[in-house]
């Protein structure tokens, strides 16, 4: 009995969920373009919620596993992704063709904010997300440094800021509009001003992720960004010492208190590994992420160790994760990406309609 038809196929792939999401493939709309040859070879799309998709393959496996018992001799799998858009808490408007906002946050200055931010951001585009990334520390903006971009915007056709882009990254920066050297002495309203007008007028196109670099604090510029467009989630990083973890609870009460939603925290900076005899030196000790992580109730997106390699990299514009031979960090940098894009697609499957196939 011939088994094998586009109705049995589906039935069979209800068997098979998406482990993030805790759904089947169907239900969610992930199972596309089936096809089945005279040979029984099956080819279908599977559309990805995030191409960033930490357990793809889990998915593959478990897809190949449930074929097989209806008769399909080989399973051709083509990945797409249609990232969502995370509903926001915030009744505020969102950023035209931009689906999810991430913020990033410290608290205290010096925690490697802006590198967790420029090497979330490169990540996510390495994984084929489309990203922008926005320095919105006004006063002391590292990112076009960190990403070896050099150029000042010009016009769009409609009279908007086109980034620039690096790494296939949009950037924006006020770096690129003032001279090489000068600082930037302004007032708070000054500062927000100028938040608003990257959010406002720069010609971001379709973008799946907006990375969002803050400056420390909990000023004007945080203010500011969740009253303009709705945050889809903060994420926090601190390193593991108590005067950093002071800052980042503050970081965490404001950011509740505005109802902006919080992924989790990350710890950086968090051991020294020799490369030569393998000797774990904890400079700024270990651990305060994850107990703050426990205390607060949210997640722990891991430990990134101290890797010379990130700031050379960050010198010289070459992210770690974008570095040929890259350190230990690089690989927990890519994994707090990938995570990252597994929450916000949760988020935005759980709102999702439901899909019923007949």
């Amino acid at each position: 009995m011939d088994m094998l038809n586009e109705t049995s196929i589906y039935e069979a792939l209800r068997a098979v969920q998406e482990p993030e999401l805790g759904r089947d493939i169907v239900t969610l709309n992930m199972v596309k373009d089936i096809s089945i040859n005279d040979d029984n070879d099956v080819a279908l799309t599977i559309d990805l919620t995030t191409p960033a998709c930490p357990l793809k393959d889990e998915i593959e496996r478990n897809v190949v596993g449930a074929l097989q018992p209806i008769g399909a001799r080989h399973v051709d799998i083509n990945w797409g992704a249609t990232v969502r858009r995370a509903a926001p808490s915030q009744p505020t408007q969102m950023i035209p063709g931009v689906k999810n906002v991430i913020a990033v946050a410290s608290g205290k200055g010096g925690v490697g904010k802006s590198t967790v931010s420029a090497n979330l951001a490169v990540a996510l585009a390495a994984e084929g997300a489309t990203v922008g990334l926005l320095d919105a520390d006004i006063t002391g903006p590292n990112i076009p440094l960190m990403l070896g971009v050099e150029g000042q915007p010009v016009a769009s056709p409609d009279n908007k800021i086109t980034p620039l882009e690096r790494y296939g990254v949009k950037v924006i920066s006020i770096q690129f509009f003032v001279p090489e050297g000068q600082p930037i002495v302004w007032r708070g309203p000054l500062v927000g001003g100028a938040i608003q007008q990257f959010l406002r007028d720069v010609d971001w196109g379709e973008l799946d992720y907006l990375v969002i670099d803050l400056p420390p604090g909990t000023s004007d510029a945080q203010l500011t960004l969740a009253q303009a467009i709705p945050i889809s989630g903060a994420l926090l990083v601190t390193t593991p010492q108590d005067v950093a973890l002071l800052d980042v609870q503050k970081a965490l009460a404001m950011f509740r208190r505005m109802s902006v939603p919080v992924m989790g925290v990350v710890e950086n900076m968090s051991a020294f590994v020799c490369s030569h005899c393998g000797e774990v030196t904890e400079i700024f000790g270990r651990g305060g992420g994850e107990k703050f992580a426990r205390q607060y109730e949210m997640e722990y997106f891991g430990a990134i160790p101290l890797d010379v390699k990130v700031r050379q990299g960050g010198d010289v514009g070459i992210p770690a994760v974008a570095q040929r031979e890259s350190g230990p960090a690089a690989e927990v940098l890519r994994q707090l990406a990938r995570t990252v894009a597994a929450r916000m697609s949760v988020r935005a499957a759980r709102q999702a309609p439901v899909l019923s196939i007949s």
